[in-house]
């Protein structure tokens, strides 16, 4: 099928890429990575945004409830479950916050309002969790342990994965006609810092998400995503194949692939982001599910796994691709984030960064 000049799946591929999502749905409404396997909330969100994109909203929305039931007090979700056994009782500050991804998106495709109102209480507890992470510098530190340190570093993908969740946030509390300040000015502090002072963050440049998240999440527009587009193209992109995992290792993976794709989306680059696309699909099986990932030297999938949130990743870059509902492009904030992200007073920033 192609809408708008650009390749992307037809409808009965995408409908066979949801049935292979929702067989490994469990009757909780738990998405695992595939049957029998781990779930960790932040693919489990991709997955049912997956659903979604298919039409198939009654079991997105037990995706969700899934995490209504399971949220922890303090408004977090562990690292990993296997069915009801929590596996690693870590909690990061960004599975907290990608609920908010979710609910605008099944919101934007559903006009669900009862829905989301019902979710809403579930949103402002994940993102009080998320916020008591943040420090004085803007940045959000990653991850709160099983005894309750807080983690001593942040992460650039993950801080700007929650510069785009809080964005998604404040889209549904204008909806509501609510106003939260305190969102706001986190979404606008961590977006400074993004766009500002990426040595606050662990140094991971081999990891691709680290190259082009800033601009997934919205931190980075016109030039300054240009530049980091070029700057990193030849390093992870293997063209006819996908997207490196890490810069060395000759692995491509589906889901870095079509993240790529959707950031490329919200810059209207949908020529470049329909040759990536295009790329990746080697990686369908025959029952439309998607192998995680790709070895070219040995003409080898790896891991063997057919994983639910590569296949919800592929699903929102085939939407993407036919002007679907824009959760990665549209979500702004109510005013001025480029001036914000860009200014940096000297002395100001100094003592913040210190």
């Amino acid at each position: 099928m192609t809408e708008g000049g650009y390749a992307a799946l037809n409808a009965a591929a995408i409908g066979q890429t949801a049935d292979s999502i929702a067989a490994a749905q469990s009757a909780s409404g738990q998405i695992p990575w595939f049957p029998g396997g781990l779930t960790d909330p932040w693919d489990h969100i991709e997955a049912a945004m997956g659903l979604d994109v298919a039409g198939r909203h009654d079991e997105a929305r037990a995706a969700y409830e899934w995490l209504r039931r399971t949220q922890n007090p303090d408004g977090s979700w562990y690292r990993a479950y296997r069915g009801d056994v929590v596996v690693d009782a870590v909690r990061e500050s960004n599975f907290a916050a990608y609920l908010a991804v979710g609910l605008l998106h099944h919101f934007r495709l559903t006009r669900n309002d009862q829905f989301a109102d019902r979710m809403w209480p579930t949103l402002e507890a994940g993102l009080t969790f998320v916020l008591d992470l943040q420090t004085a510098g803007g940045e959000i530190l990653w991850a709160r342990g099983p005894d309750g340190t807080a983690a001593r570093e942040a992460l650039l993908t993950g801080c700007s994965s929650m510069y785009h969740s809080l964005r998604c946030a404040l889209a549904l509390a204008q909806h509501r006609g609510e106003q939260q300040p305190d969102w706001e000015l986190s979404a606008y502090k961590v977006g400074h810092v993004l766009g500002a002072h990426p040595e606050r963050f662990s140094p991971r440049e081999r990891y691709s998400m680290d190259w082009y998240y800033p601009i997934l999440g919205g931190a980075l527009r016109g030039s300054a995503a240009d530049e980091r587009l070029g700057a990193g193209w030849d390093q992870f992109v293997v063209p006819g194949l996908g997207v490196r995992c890490v810069s060395d290792r000759p692995w491509v993976t589906g889901a870095e692939t079509c993240e790529l794709v959707l950031a490329l989306c919200a810059l209207g680059e949908h020529g470049r982001a329909a040759e990536l696309f295009a790329s990746i699909q080697h990686l369908r099986d025959d029952d439309g599910s998607y192998w995680t990932g790709y070895v070219y030297p040995d003409d080898a999938r790896w891991p063997e796994e057919r994983t639910t949130w590569t296949a919800g990743a592929v699903l929102l870059a085939a939407a993407a691709l036919t002007g679907e509902p824009d959760v990665f492009g549209a979500a702004e904030l109510p005013a001025g984030p480029d001036e914000v992200i860009v200014a940096c007073d000297e002395d100001t920033c100094a003592a913040q960064h210190s």
